[in-house]
């Protein structure tokens, strides 16, 4: 059974899943309460986990398995950037980044639960992984709803 299609989309979840975790802490950093940072400091532990499975399975199936995020990624840019491009970060402006971030790796993971070509053991561990992606993303998302209403 040929396994490259299923190491390379498995590859490429990782470097998101680490790009995000990465992401995390550095919201972690800019973030101006004990709240999200603890939030931000969890969440990023949760998606080196993530990425951890996501490695396992590669393993399991013979390839070399990605150990780093990529500079390239929408998500780690964003997250990368934050302090850059926010001249006085307040828990708001992070919020926002933090939930762009979730949108990009939440699409990544959704293309690839749509991919027909996928066997079907390594679509069982990227909607494992997808759950708690999801469950981040949601969150991020009620949050900077919440900080918007204010």
């Amino acid at each position: 059974m040929n396994n490259k299609h299923d190491i390379k989309t498995l590859n490429s979840l990782i470097e998101t899943t680490l790009d995000s975790a990465d992401g995390y802490a550095e919201a972690a950093k800019d973030a101006k309460s004990e709240q999200l940072i603890s939030l931000f400091r969890a969440r990023s532990g949760e998606r080196r986990t993530a990425a951890s499975a996501l490695q396992q399975s590669v393993r399991s199936l013979g390839g070399e398995p990605a150990d780093d995020g990529t500079v390239l990624a929408s998500a780690h840019r964003t997250f990368v950037n934050l302090r850059t491009s926010l001249t006085s970060a307040d828990n708001k402006a992070v919020v926002d980044e933090v939930e762009r971030g979730e949108d990009h790796i939440k699409a990544k993971f959704e293309d690839a639960m749509k991919d027909k070509e996928m066997s079907p053991g390594t679509m069982s561990v990227i909607t494992d992984v997808y759950t708690t992606v999801r469950h981040g993303h949601d969150q991020m998302r009620d949050i900077k709803k919440a900080f918007h209403a204010e």
